[in-house]
């Protein structure tokens, strides 16, 4: 989910490698430290650059790391292929990258600490929002289409698929989690799953409404 390059300020020419070594040496050191461990020191280190770099570019830690969040996570736009499963296999898929792909560990700091970061809460905010409005929209038209029951828990059902990936970012071996096909086959079996424990939830629920008719 990454945004369109940021804007040249203008001066001295950027050298994009340079740039993309800092964006990314800005999100791992973010990742393993936190914010209270990010600096420009730690990120020029980790980058193989000076720290004046840096400065040429960003005016403080928070600017940095404003930008290397801009840069990789974008917010999730609608997803919408006609089909419940399609759907939910895609926004599984989206999370998954977003949680376990190359910049996972900093997603999940930032979604623990994005409140206490200068200018970062508004930004993280919206792509969190994104993918609220995104996984509502696309139970809802399900249920519209008649693919699932209206009986159907959308907090419930969204919070297992959010919270089943977030675990799996943290429990999963490394090496499972960095693998592409493995995150899509993960992706798969759990919103199979969850749509047919769903199936024998909401036919309960309709047992138990007709008994009260």
């Amino acid at each position: 989910m990454n945004l369109p390059a940021p804007k040249d300020r203008g001066g001295r020419p950027r050298d994009p490698d340079v740039d993309r070594r800092i964006i990314e040496a800005a999100l791992q050191v973010f990742g393993l430290s936190g914010w209270s461990g990010f600096s420009m020191e730690a990120v020029a280190r980790t980058a193989g650059v000076g720290k004046a770099s840096l400065y040429l570019r960003w005016s403080s830690k928070a600017d940095l790391l404003t930008e290397a969040v801009a840069s990789r996570f974008a917010p999730i736009a609608e997803i919408d292929n006609g089909d419940v499963r399609a759907d939910l296999v895609e926004f599984a898929d989206l999370l998954l990258d977003l949680f376990c792909g190359p910049h996972g560990l900093a997603a999940r700091r930032m979604a623990v600490e994005s409140h206490i970061i200068p200018d970062i809460t508004e930004r993280w905010n919206r792509v969190r929002e994104s993918q609220i409005r995104a996984s509502r929209a696309i139970v809802k038209r399900a249920v519209a289409r008649g693919e699932l029951s209206p009986h159907t828990p959308i907090g419930v059902l969204l919070d297992a698929l959010h919270g089943a990936i977030v675990n799996h970012s943290i429990a999963a071996p490394e090496h499972i989690r960095s693998q592409t096909d493995a995150r899509r086959r993960y992706a798969r079996q759990l919103v199979d799953f969850l749509l047919s424990s769903l199936q024998g939830y909401t036919a309960e629920r309709g047992v138990e409404e007709s008994a009260r008719l």
